[in-house]
This record gives structure tokens, C-alpha cells and sequence, in this order.
């Protein structure tokens, strides 16, 4: 034995130290080593409970089926929501209310204007004018918000306010 320290020039104490430093750290990487294949036992376990490869596949192949139905049923709801969408557009959903005392002996602005608009400002003016003995309605339509017909001050203003409707514009 001395030889073949003498050869190597280490000591037989020394490398006793090394190969027991090299067996402590191959140790401990076993032991990680088996702590991981223990969680990903349990992982499988858990994924595999009260199962087999034929109920997985077919549990699998029904989870797929609901999402391909679930995925058509998107389709149809975009559609509706674009038919909506549409009918939208061209529904009176825009508004200005403007109320005034149409003649000087009759107070408390009885009298008002109100304008309806779709998304093109197309619609109508509809103004009620009210006086001591009667109350007489006016129409007027609205396209792209120009009437053919003069408009008076209180109309002009109910068709500003109600193509305004819905933005973020102050109205004065």
C-alpha cells in the first residue's frame, strides 16, 4: 500500500476523507432524488385515482367532446351578438329632453321637446306645445341629423343634446 500512496503522492488518510466527502454528497443526492420520484408518485396517484388507462381515455374523450360543444356555442352567441348589435344601431336609443313656456300667459314650462335618434342621428323631433285651452303636437324627421323642415330654438337644442347622448361632452 505505501507504493501506491508513494506513487500517487497522497496519503491513505487523505483520500479516506475524499471518498467519504464523495459518499456524503452522493448520499444526499439520493436522497432528493427519492423525495421527487415520492411527489411524483403521489402526483400520479392522485391523477390516476379510481382510474385505468380505458376510463381515463374515455373521461378524456368526453371532457373533449364539452368543450367542442361548449366552442360552437360561442359561435352561435357571437352571431346573436352581432344580430343584436345590429338591431342596435337602428333602434331610437338617444334622447334630449328640453322643456320651455311656449306662450308668456301659460308658466312652468308645460311645453317640451324631445328628440329620439338611432346611431346615424336618425329619428324625429317631437314637440308639445302646450297652452291654457289646448296641447297641439308637432313631428319632424330627423336624418342624419338635419330635418327638411325649419326647427326652432328649443328643437335645435333637444337634437344637440340628443346626438350628444352617451359621450363624455359636457353639455352647456
Amino acid at each position: 500500500m505505501d507504493t501506491i500512496t508513494n506513487a500517487l503522492g497522497v496519503n491513505a488518510g487523505v483520500l479516506i476523507i475524499l471518498l467519504l466527502v464523495l459518499e456524503i454528497i452522493l448520499l444526499i443526492a439520493v436522497l432528493t432524488m427519492s423525495m421527487r420520484v415520492r411527489r411524483l408518485n403521489a402526483r400520479y396517484n392522485s391523477f390516476m385515482k379510481g382510474q385505468d388507462g380505458i376510463s381515463l381515455e374515455k373521461d378524456l374523450s368526453r371532457k373533449m367532446g364539452k368543450i367542442e360543444k361548449y366552442a360552437k356555442g360561442i359561435g352561435t352567441l357571437d352571431s346573436a351578438i352581432e344580430a343584436v348589435a345590429n338591431v342596435q344601431k337602428h333602434s331610437v336609443h338617444k334622447y334630449g329632453i328640453v322643456k320651455y313656456d311656449a306662450f308668456d300667459d301659460v308658466g312652468g314650462k308645460l311645453s317640451f321637446v324631445l328628440a329620439l335618434l338611432d346611431d346615424s342621428d336618425t329619428g324625429f323631433v317631437l314637440n308639445a306645445v302646450h297652452s291654457k285651452e289646448d296641447c297641439f303636437l308637432y313631428i319632424k324627421e330627423i336624418v342624419k341629423g338635419e330635418s327638411y323642415i325649419m326647427l326652432s330654438n328649443e328643437e335645435v337644442e333637444a337634437l344637440r343634446i340628443a346626438k350628444r347622448y352617451g359621450t363624455d361632452e359636457i353639455i352647456e
